[in-house]
């Protein structure tokens, strides 16, 4: 891979060249190589993983003060669908962007505006909390500011994503992208836990502080970072650039494949808009609750981070992904079967506080919702290594945007098909299994996954050939 063409004398090289020691082929932990060959991607590493903690606590403290407002798992659920058509917007335009431009200037622009939106919602926290006589604020404002951070965060993610292949070897991308899955399982384990804790002990307006001081790694981080201009002739953004992406991905089966399969696991498989529900009705503990089964498939992405060292010598990735959805799928439904469980009262009466909590039900879903977290990491490594490798570098900046609208947008989705089959089926059962249903999302979609990703293996021969030893889209 050639450097990239920008001067000046602090510029460090983008891929590092030479020989890599090859040693630990068949090792089964992590690969901590990259961190050392590439001084810029340990520091975009670190800063991140302790930023990331911040923002995944912001996102959980979000749908925990709706909840609060509203007592409405729907409203909470529409989170993210209200914010779906500007990330589909700003993933394309913001991938046309990263190809076009300096992709550690977009960075920074990005995080800003998350930083910015952090500081809004502290601001209309600390307002509900100064409200009298237990009135509330509305929770458009939340709609609002969360539509903009999401819509800033889908950009900076693409940008941060595609810098990767200009700052590691080529032959490192694959544990690079591993490495990514440690940091994430510890931010998605320790964000969400830290903001049940912390909105039980010292309130909203706090929480959201504490992002935005640990916002500050994450931005050093990102301005540490070598100037990554384009390497060849850019494309402006425009119509032209998107239809110039479009047209890519019709040639390239195997991307377009990356994209659908992961849709599948988002939009069937997502039962996170449950859990405040889940929290009160179904296992009890409430707030506490919520952050201990979001972290548990953070437990799972960060256990599958650790043990990822047999990554770099699997090959046949496409059938990897498949298998590891299918997995996903499987865990999915165990999770559904263990809610409903207990909602028929299997495992005794819960309420909405910690001393309340079912913990045989919390102990069997944290174990379940684990297991999604495996599988849906080591699917991630390989089809993140399949975009890095596989696709062009001029080409990197609008696939990404594409990729980030698809891993974001689904699960936002995702939450909308939880949240409204938990309605749905809550009308034709009977009951005792209500008020919400909250075990049919996770159990239907899970089956659904299993079904569908099982299939498209079958029908995509490209898909079941693709080679990591040969990289093509």
């Amino acid at each position: 891979m050639s450097d990239d063409p920008g001067s000046g004398p602090a510029q460090e090289p983008h891929a590092p060249t030479g020989p890599i020691a090859t040693t630990g082929a068949h090792r089964t932990f992590v690969d901590l190589t990259p961190l050392r060959v590439s001084p810029a991607f340990a520091r975009l590493w670190a800063g991140q993983s302790i930023s990331g903690v911040g923002a995944w606590l912001t996102m959980t403290a979000v749908t925990l003060l709706i909840f609060d407002i509203t007592g409405s798992t729907l409203l909470v659920a529409l989170v993210g669908p209200i914010s779906l058509i500007p990330m589909i917007v700003a993933g394309l335009w913001g991938g046309m962007l990263v190809d076009a431009l300096d992709r550690r200037a977009v960075a920074i622009a990005t995080a800003v505006v998350s930083w910015l939106s952090t500081l809004a919602l502290l601001g209309f926290a600390w307002w509900d909390a100064m409200l009298p006589g237990g009135e509330r604020i509305e929770v458009w404002p939340l709609y609002v500011v969360t539509t903009v951070n999401a819509v800033a965060s889908t950009i900076n993610s693409a940008a941060r994503t595609a810098i990767i292949p200009r700052i590691v070897p080529e032959q490192m991308v694959s544990r690079a992208a591993a490495l990514n899955g440690v940091t994430f399982g510890l931010q998605l384990a320790v964000g969400p836990a830290l903001a049940g804790v912390l909105i039980a002990l010292v309130g909203y307006p706090v929480t959201f502080a504490i992002d935005a001081v640990l916002f500050t790694a994450g931005f050093l981080g990102i301005v540490t970072l070598p100037r990554l201009p384009p390497l060849g002739e850019a494309v402006r953004p425009g119509w032209r650039s998107m239809f110039e992406g479009f047209a890519f991905l019709r040639r390239a089966p195997v991307i377009r494949m990356s994209f659908i399969v992961d849709l599948v696991a988002m939009t069937l498989g997502r039962p996170h808009a449950l859990f405040p529900a889940i929290g009160v009705v179904a296992v009890g503990g409430g707030e506490i609750t919520v952050g201990v089964l979001t972290a548990a498939m953070a437990v799972g992405t960060f256990l599958a981070g650790v043990f990822s060292g047999p990554v770099a010598r699997i090959h046949r990735q496409g059938v990897a992904v498949s298998r590891a959805i299918m997995g996903y799928g499987a865990f999915t439904i165990l999770f559904g079967l263990v809610i409903g469980a207990a909602m028929l009262g299997w495992f005794g009466p819960v309420g909405p506080h910690i001393s309340e909590v079912s913990w045989p039900a919390l102990v069997l879903a944290f174990v379940a919702l684990a297991g999604t977290g495996i599988t849906d990491e080591f699917s991630a490594i390989f089809r993140t290594t399949m975009m890095l490798t596989a696709v062009p570098d001029d080409m990197r900046g609008r696939t990404q945007g594409v990729f980030i609208v698809v891993v974001t947008g689904g699960p936002r989705i995702g939450d909308l098909v939880a949240g409204g089959l938990a309605t749905v089926v809550a009308l034709a059962v009977p009951p005792r299994v209500g008020p919400d249903a909250l075990w049919a999302g996770p159990l239907i979609g899970g089956i659904a996954i299993v079904v569908i990703i099982w299939a498209l293996l079958r029908a995509s021969t490209a898909w079941r050939a693709y080679d990591a030893r040969a990289p093509r889209a």
